[in-house]
């Protein structure tokens, strides 16, 4: 993700993505669009699962320092 906002900020759009102004001086074929679009949509969903394994982690990460502290007290 860190990769992905570098470009953004550098380019100001998404990476493989043309910029508006591309766009509204060359045109894009309807169809390529969508393709890109579709591949921009599976890394989203692809940095969606991933963030929810990593939350899923640290919640059972939690609720074992919890377990613990609970166990200390008298």
């Amino acid at each position: 993700l860190k990769r992905v906002q570098d470009y953004i900020e550098r380019h100001g759009h998404l990476p493989n993505i043309p910029s508006a102004k591309e766009v509204e001086q060359n045109g894009m074929e309807l169809g390529e669009m969508n393709r890109l679009l579709l591949e921009k949509i599976e890394e989203l969903t692809l940095y969606v699962l991933e963030l929810k394994n990593e939350n899923e982690a640290q919640h059972l990460a939690m609720q074992k320092l919890k377990d613990e502290l609970e166990n200390l007290k008298p």
